[in-house]
């Protein structure tokens, strides 16, 4: 049985689902708002055949052939219609299975991705440092990061590059002169591409993600030197983040590390996206934490656990924790009382602002 791809990726964005899944002997499930469903009851479960048929049919050649031999390929495709999708192959049970995602056909404006505008110009204009944009799989980390590279574009005469695996988002130059590597197709990794990077004049630079230790010195060296860098990781929240980047040199090298994270640092959103109450979408929570004086001396001095209240009292400076957004999301009623609770990383602490913010409701309804 061959697969209709075409007809189940129009479905996936009919729905504004995420990803679909293909797997040998299961029907093709989709990422809706979050959640995994069936794609349609008239789907019978999937042929290993006709899996690796599709997946060679949306793939070149040598990507095929890489995928046969390693077990993994990560890919960028393009429909007719220009829509453009990341698929993520890989070996399992003997047999090929895949993850597609459906990339967005436009940029976000700053003012859509439901973070503080007026910090997101402050980034825009910084002339270097580090920003580090974190969270787990399908938080929207790469949408950030492309919207910010989008405005800069726009507004700036600069050298944007960036290096991905693969490239989720085309940037066309316009003000700026855009560059984009792509792991594996341009460059044999992320840190190699870094290296080279240095010679090849770029202002602003991109790395899709700081998988390794030899990464993530290129890319403090880089924000050292002049250079607005951004990056991903894959942790929960803003002070792990930190501690992530540091606790991966050796000991004997982490005080040198302190100081030059402290003095490259600029911005760390940790994202998630939490479902709507009505569920029929998903809004970004992010906790922010701003590279301040006292947050810079923190890191230095090894107490990146007064972190957390420095984002708790750092309003001023465009700071928040996970649970201020989430109780933010509540208020406006986007979200409901059990998602905050559920993607809060302090539930102890959100269920007592929670009360604290009943109390406050039911004294003011007493006024009245």
């Amino acid at each position: 049985m061959s697969i209709d791809l075409n007809r189940w990726l129009e479905e996936l964005a009919a729905q504004g689902g995420s990803d679909l899944h293909l797997a040998a002997d299961n029907p093709p499930v989709i990422r809706l708002h979050g959640r995994l469903e069936r794609l349609g009851e008239r789907d019978a479960p999937l042929s290993a055949e006709a899996i690796t048929e599709a997946i060679a049919g949306v793939v070149d050649a040598e990507a095929m052939a890489r995928l046969r031999k390693t077990g993994e390929l990560d890919s960028a495709f393009e429909l007719k219609d220009g829509t453009r999708l990341r698929i993520n192959a890989y070996r399992q049970q003997g047999n090929f299975a895949a993850a597609i995602r459906l990339l967005p056909n436009r940029f976000f404006e700053l003012e859509e991705l439901g973070l503080d505008v007026g910090l997101l110009r402050r980034i825009c204009a910084m002339q270097s440092g580090l920003v580090l944009v974190t969270g787990a799989t399908s938080s929207g980390k790469s949408t950030t990061i492309a919207s910010i590279v989008n405005e800069i574009n726009k507004t700036q005469a600069l050298h944007i590059h960036t290096i991905e695996d693969p490239v989720e988002y085309r940037h066309v130059s316009q003000q700026s002169f855009v560059t984009q590597r792509e792991v594996g197709r341009d460059t044999e990794s992320f840190a190699e591409a870094l290296r080279r990077s240095l010679r090849q004049d770029p202002d602003v630079i991109v790395v899709g993600e700081m998988r390794d230790l030899e990464t993530m010195t290129a890319a403090l060296t880089l924000a050292e030197t002049g250079h607005l860098t951004f990056a991903t990781l894959h942790t929960s929240d803003a002070v792990q983040s930190v501690s992530r980047i540091i606790s991966a040199y050796p000991a004997m090298h982490q005080a040198q590390v302190r100081v030059q994270l402290a003095s490259t640092l600029r911005v760390v959103m940790s994202q998630k996206l939490v479902p709507w109450a009505n569920g029929k979408g998903r809004s970004l929570a992010a906790e922010i934490l701003v590279a301040t004086p006292s947050v810079c001396a923190m890191i230095r001095e090894e107490k990146t656990h007064q972190m957390r209240t420095a984002m708790q009292t750092g309003g001023e400076h465009g700071m928040q924790t996970l649970n201020q957004s989430l109780l933010s999301l509540l208020n406006r009623r986007i979200i409901d009382r059990a998602t905050a609770l559920e993607y809060s990383e302090d539930k102890a602490l959100l269920l007592e602002e929670l009360e604290h913010h009943t109390g406050q409701t039911t004294k003011r309804k007493g006024i009245r």
